[in-house]
């Protein structure tokens, strides 16, 4: 079994990217979502993918039960691009970051992947591809769940 697409998803009050000191990105409460791609990503990974994070039921219903998505409660997202979530530290004591996507490749697969989740109405904003980036986010939970497809 090869690779498989991975969006590290964090459940958020709040979250925002900086590029040079500058609020590139931000999501209310919502989701904070860390993404990577490999070789073998298609679009129809990213169809699943897409499908599974608006309706993943994690948060709290009037009940406390996790049992709404982030359409029931009009939530927004953070896409972060995250080739770090291929680190393979088997060996040695420096990850080696082979498996994942190169940055062109990983550029194309990291736009659709956003503009999909777009297009489903949900607020999407992002940092900048490739960049340094500064993250801050208020984890609510917290809950953090790895997707992968």
């Amino acid at each position: 079994m090869g690779e498989l697409m991975k969006v590290l998803v964090q459940r958020v009050i709040s979250s925002e990217v900086k590029v040079d000191g500058k609020i590139v990105g931000q999501s209310g409460p919502g989701l904070l979502l860390f993404v990577g791609f490999t070789e073998t990503d298609t679009s129809k990974e990213i169809d699943y993918m897409v499908d599974k994070v608006i309706n993943l039921r994690i948060f709290d219903d009037e009940i406390g039960v996790m049992n709404r998505s982030l359409l029931d409660i009009n939530g927004s997202i953070l896409s972060i691009s995250q080739f770090t979530l291929y680190a393979d530290a088997s060996k040695g004591r420096r990850p080696s970051y082979i498996k994942a996507l190169n940055g062109k490749k990983a550029t194309i697969l990291y736009d659709e992947f956003n503009n999909k989740l777009k297009n489903t109405g949900i607020p999407t904003e992002t940092g900048i591809f490739g960049a340094d980036m500064k993250v801050s986010l208020t984890n609510d939970g917290p809950v953090t769940i790895m997707l992968e497809k």
